[in-house]
């Protein structure tokens, strides 16, 4: 089913003045959390009994509040751990700085996206943007996890997901929180390296999950669903986890970057959405067609306005779990 464009996604594709978003979450109040506990923006709390380390990461990008809005409520209640040590981080705090309800797409990050600098080539080398000092900060807590749960929102339509390194440790922690109950691996971005695929490096556990659009409450409650349930899974939160259909899993066969500022989707497609058919026309990038590479083919998070070096969409394909 093609996606639904509302006015401003609309006017956003087309590269035309439009109306803003409409943002449905109130924007945090992140002032009591700043200076954390550990490193600024950064809480960790030890429970009474052993157990895994398990850091929850929210404003990765400025703009996407929702993860805040949980982790600020969670901070407010008092939620503390009894086994384990639970981390709750707020990710990009200058980019949420600049974060404006009038114009909610515009602070995702600084000078760089916090996402894609956690290649030790450039954490370890002489950069100095805004994401990067940032980074540098939160590595040590980052990089001391066991488990790691990186909460995102979404932009353009898309079904919500989880996204894990292509390592078997990582999927598998995927599969296990079963909502949404599709997990994805890839291989990450040809621009730069998550936050989740450096602790895949490390041979730690880490997902990505996009909750759903930006800016809505049930985004906010799917983020709490699936947090709480890895919290139960691993007895940082008492009682057991409630019991949850298996999910599905694909992986992504194909990874398109666009590469000329004429890079085009020949319809507003959704992410989610199988083409049945393999060698079906999905966009154009100059004179390249962008054909789909398999039958069934998954359609990941297309971007319906993208820019040379950026990753418009990928192509999965679904496996046995």
């Amino acid at each position: 089913m093609p996606a639904e464009l509302n006015p401003a996604l609309a006017a956003l594709a087309a590269g035309e003045p439009g109306p803003p978003p409409p943002v449905r979450i109130a924007r945090p109040d992140l002032r009591p959390w700043v200076e954390g506990n550990v490193a600024r923006g950064a809480w960790s709390f030890e429970g009474p009994a052993p157990g895994p380390h398990i850091c929850i990461l929210a404003l990765t990008h400025g703009n996407e509040i929702a993860g805040a809005v949980l982790l600020e409520r969670w901070l407010r209640q008092g939620l503390r751990p009894v086994a384990g040590r639970l981390s709750l981080v707020f990710a990009n705090l200058d980019a949420f700085a600049h974060f404006d309800p009038a114009d909610p797409v515009a602070s995702r990050f600084v000078e760089q996206d916090f996402n894609r600098v956690w290649n030790p080539d450039l954490l370890d080398g002489p950069g100095r943007s805004s994401e990067l000092r940032r980074a540098r900060v939160l590595r040590p807590l980052i990089e001391s996890a066991d488990i790691l749960l990186d909460l995102h929102s979404m932009l353009w339509p898309a079904d919500p997901l989880l996204l894990s390194p292509d390592s078997p440790r990582c999927i598998e922690l995927g599969l296990s929180l079963g909502e949404p109950p599709l997990v994805v691996a890839d291989q990450g971005h040809e621009s730069g390296r998550r936050v989740v695929d450096h602790l895949a490096a490390l041979g730690r556990r880490a997902v990505l999950l996009e909750a759903g659009d930006h800016w809505e409450p049930e985004t906010v409650a799917r983020m709490e669903r699936a947090a709480s349930r890895l919290l139960h899974l691993h007895g940082l939160l008492p009682g057991a986890a409630e019991p949850m259909a298996p999910s599905r899993l694909a992986r992504v066969t194909e990874s398109i970057t666009a590469r000329s500022p004429s890079f085009s989707f020949i319809r507003p497609f959704r992410g989610g959405e199988v083409l049945a058919e393999p060698g079906t026309l999905i966009a154009t990038d100059g004179s390249r067609e962008i054909r789909t590479p398999h039958e069934n083919c998954l359609l990941v998070m297309p971007t319906l306005r993208t820019a040379p070096g950026v990753t418009a969409v990928r192509l999965a394909r679904f496996e046995e779990a």
